[in-house]
């Protein structure tokens, strides 16, 4: 069934549409970013906004892509759309509105729902509908299911560790001034090895063909990756070392030093959300471009425009600087009460855990990476420090994303389909 008429609605519309959807998003998850951060104080809402708005649209430009061509093509099978591409491309149009108005309505409750969940449960709810269950890829929303399920365990495994160790090596020792001073290198290690060994790598690549071209010399990737990650360690511990020297031996200021790692790790949780949920905004966009240009659906290899991830990482950014205040103030301050060292801890694992699964191409829940290193460090705290009445309404709206975004696609693809086929 070919339905024509759909591309009578110009394609700068359809920008349009994926720009406010990358708004929506934007808005939404900030407070996977920021928003323990501002919750701890080591940071105002202004800086906040300004921080991520840079880090998350560069995190979409520069590693958006994987997780773009997962959900492009992973959730559903293209191949049962050879004979109706104008039908996929309807669909994908419902999508990218059936997302934008749950995303808006969970930003005005003050709620971090996942996207993740809205984008894959609006493609399957529009396949089903198109097709039939046949055409969901149920392999692939399995498995991508599954990542949601274990992102905030692992997220908490790790937070909880390392907020143990920092606990119990730093914040409670009888010299606490002393051992920051000692474990200031390994912290900062320890962030440079989780965001230098997925991103670095790929700045390498092109930094060592830059030399080679410029000035002969052949600088192997590997090392110039070594070179780049130690000197980045050796400057941030100078930084981190700086105020050590000036301050007292008291717990408050052994947190104001911690809250410079809190703002690092906060940078890394931006670049690595904007890297993985760019995705699901500028994968139907994507879609709808590639079927304009050659008159049938994407298969096999699908690579996404850089001018879609620049549309995605913008909306993004605006999204957050326009909406963002409300969410942020859900994560960052009525889970637990958090101190700077406990929000570097949430962060971090929040960070490792979403890199990780971008280089991979899935698309996770940088909510549920958040949440979950959150709980994680109010575990060691002390289960009552957290609030667990806000991590249940966290979680029933996660629950009820995935039916609520596939209810509105199905009815927006059969709206859609109904007035221009």
């Amino acid at each position: 069934m070919e339905i024509s008429p759909i591309n009578l609605i110009p394609l700068w519309f359809v920008c349009l549409l994926a720009f406010y959807v990358a708004c929506t998003l934007g808005a939404n998850d900030v407070a996977n970013s920021m928003g323990t951060s501002v919750g701890s104080k080591a940071i105002t809402l202004r800086q906040a906004i300004i921080i991520a708005g840079v880090l998350e649209f560069l995190g979409a430009v520069l590693f958006g892509g994987r997780v773009s061509e997962t959900l492009a093509t992973g959730v559903v099978k293209p191949e049962e759309f050879i004979r109706s591409p104008q039908l996929f491309q309807l669909g994908m149009i419902a999508v990218l509105v059936s997302t934008g108005l749950w995303l808006q309505i969970a930003t005005r409750k003050g709620l971090p729902v996942a996207s993740s969940h809205a984008v894959v449960g609006a493609i399957s709810g529009f396949s089903a509908v198109a097709v039939g269950w046949t055409a969901v890829a149920w392999k692939t929303v399995g498995l991508i299911s599954l990542a949601w399920l274990i992102t905030p365990l692992i997220s908490a495994a790790i937070a909880a560790s390392l907020y143990s160790l920092i606990k119990y090596w730093i914040l409670e020792h009888p010299h606490p001034q002393q051992q920051i001073l000692e474990w200031t290198p390994w912290l900062s290690c320890a962030m440079i090895a989780v965001f230098g060994t997925l991103v670095v790598p790929e700045i390498s690549q092109p930094l060592a063909h830059l030399i080679k071209s410029q000035w002969g010399v052949n600088f192997p990737t590997h090392d110039l990756t070594i070179a780049i990650a130690g000197l980045t360690v050796v400057g941030l511990t100078w930084f981190s070392w700086q105020p050590t020297f000036r301050s007292g031996d008291s717990k408050s200021s052994i947190e104001r030093q911690l809250a410079q790692f809190q703002v690092f790790s906060a940078c890394f949780v931006a670049f690595a959300h904007g890297s993985n949920d760019v995705g699901n905004t500028v994968a139907p966009l994507a879609i709808i471009v590639y079927i304009r240009q050659t008159a049938s659906v994407p298969l096999g290899e699908f690579h996404i425009p850089l001018w879609v991830l620049v549309i995605g990482g913008a909306g993004i950014a605006t999204g957050l600087a326009v909406w963002g205040q409300k969410v942020i103030s859900t994560v960052g301050e009525n889970i637990i009460t958090l101190a700077p060292s406990a929000g570097f801890s949430a962060e971090l694992a929040t960070a490792t855990t979403v890199l990780i699964a971008s280089n991979l191409g899935i698309p996770v829940s940088t909510s549920h990476a958040l949440v979950g290193g959150v709980v994680g460090v109010g575990l060691v705290q002390g289960w009552k420090s957290i609030k667990f009445g806000t991590v249940g309404k966290i979680a029933l709206a996660w629950l009820i994303t995935v039916p609520t975004a596939a209810f509105l696609a199905a009815i927006g693809f059969l709206l859609l389909r109904y007035f221009m086929g």
